[in-house]
């Protein structure tokens, strides 16, 4: 019998999230994540803090530091991507925004930018309006990259401790929320590879 892709397939799931201070509710929102799609069979590469720390992106720009070709590596391979943001008056961080620009250095690709991957969109915020409007802007973003957001989405409100220093999430339904969107971009990643055979 003929093994095919899909048969074989494990997905390659990258984590893009947090924010310059280490464990941050976004980062360990994003690993919450990235670690039930590990646990769904996955292989998963987390970009996180100092990870995402790049010079202002340039347009037309030919110099990239090491961190950014190995970002940008990791995008061009990854069958999925979980991005997980604060919420910055209504809006992601910007250096969630600063090295989402890098992504047009794959423009010209054989699959350009992020097309037809599924992204997962999760975030962080002190109140429900802002994390409404940045998870507006993380999905229209996902559509601009040419990506499929999961049906599925995480909001967290982080006016209380979500998660310990070890990153276990605290609150029921947040973890159980967060599994859920690690199994589904998995998922979806595996329709995606039996669609292009």
């Amino acid at each position: 019998m003929q093994v095919t892709r899909a048969m074989k397939f494990q997905p390659h799931i990258v984590g893009l999230g947090g924010t310059l201070r280490a464990g941050s509710a976004s980062e360990m929102a994003m690993r919450a994540a990235l670690t039930a799609a590990a646990n769904a069979g996955a292989r998963t590469t987390a970009f996180t803090g100092m990870d995402l720390s790049f010079p202002l992106y340039m347009a037309g720009g030919t110099e990239r530091i090491e961190k950014v070709l190995r970002f940008l590596m990791s995008l061009r391979r990854c069958d999925g991507v979980i991005i997980a943001s604060p919420s910055y008056h209504g809006t992601i961080s910007g250096l969630l925004k600063n090295a989402l620009d890098y992504i047009e250095d794959l423009r010209s690709d054989q699959r350009p930018y992020l097309d037809g991957l599924p992204i997962g969109c999760a975030v962080c915020a002190a109140g429900s309006q802002a994390a409404g409007q940045t998870l507006s802007t993380l999905r229209t973003i996902a559509h601009s990259l040419r990506a499929w957001p999961t049906p599925f989405v995480v909001t967290l409100d982080t006016s209380d401790t979500i998660f310990d220093e070890e990153g276990t999430c605290l609150r029921p339904q947040y973890a159980r929320q967060l599994s859920e969107l690690g199994e589904q971009v998995v998922k979806f990643a595996g329709i995606y590879a039996r669609q292009i055979g």
